[in-house]
């Protein structure tokens, strides 16, 4: 796992070491704890390296806290914020939550107050990262038509039901369709007007839904993870893979662990 980033943005030297003392020894190495003196030296900070949780004081010269959260916004990737600030005007606590900033801290901050804000950020970043793991993983299509399944007639839910049952292995129309007990021209005309997909192209997507869970939630060889969604062959599920996705499995898997620009 990858250590996470925090970055502490603050003109006074004395709050800044302040900051970042209290949260190197809160963290015991766990975190890389960063510093920058005012806005500018923050974003070439944050255009070289991921952070995850951003600590910024408001009231600083050329840009402020907030300014430096309204440039960020349109990043690819937004840390979560926190602001500082020796104010305690409404408007500016307001305009921080409309920015989307979680916490709001008057200085002199308590140490302990800190570190719980800090730990609160790093608890909304892990559900941000989950939520777009998910839905990187996830198949809208495939989603959507599980949740209109239940008003599907039954040999169609229940021949969907089947598939998911034996993605590991080699199924076809013929072993499907005997299954649900049709005549496979009419289960193939019937899942196609029910689905709007075919169903091979069913098969196919729900293979790569699995196997994009794979890459992302395991650290299975990209062979192992071509055999245990049905593939005999690692070459023909690349092939596949990159025909879905538009990069290969070991490409993917670099992007969601963020080794690899999107």
């Amino acid at each position: 796992m990858r250590m996470k980033t925090i970055l502490i943005v603050d003109d006074e030297p004395m709050t800044r070491k302040g900051l970042q003392k209290t949260l190197e020894v809160w963290g015991a190495g766990r975190y890389d704890i960063l510093v920058a003196e005012d806005g500018d030296e923050a974003l070439d900070m944050l255009g070289q390296k991921q952070v995850h949780v951003l600590i910024t004081d408001i009231r600083m010269p050329e840009m402020s806290g907030l300014q430096l959260v309204k440039t960020m916004r349109g990043e690819r990737y937004q840390p979560v914020v926190i602001v500082l600030s020796g104010y305690s005007e409404f408007d500016y606590a307001r305009e921080a939550l409309q920015l989307g900033v979680v916490n709001y801290l008057l200085k002199p901050v308590a140490k302990q107050k800190l570190i719980e804000a800090v730990e609160q950020a790093l608890e909304i970043e892990e559900r941000r990262q989950r939520a777009e793991m998910i839905e990187k993983v996830v198949d809208l299509r495939l989603v959507d038509l599980q949740a209109k399944d239940r008003h599907s007639p039954p040999p169609i839910q229940a021949a969907i039901r089947y598939i998911e049952d034996n993605l590991r292995r080699q199924i076809g129309l013929r072993e499907v369709a005997e299954h649900v007990h049709l005549n496979q021209s009419y289960f193939s005309a019937l899942f196609k007007e029910k689905t709007d997909l075919t169903f091979s192209e069913y098969v196919t997507r729900s293979r790569m839904q699995y196997a994009k869970h794979l890459l992302v939630f395991t650290d299975m060889p990209v062979a192992a993870v071509a055999e245990e969604v049905g593939y005999q062959t690692v070459k023909y599920f690349i092939t596949l893979f990159k025909e879905y996705e538009g990069m290969t499995p070991s490409q993917y898997r670099r992007q969601i662990d963020g080794n690899e620009p999107i």
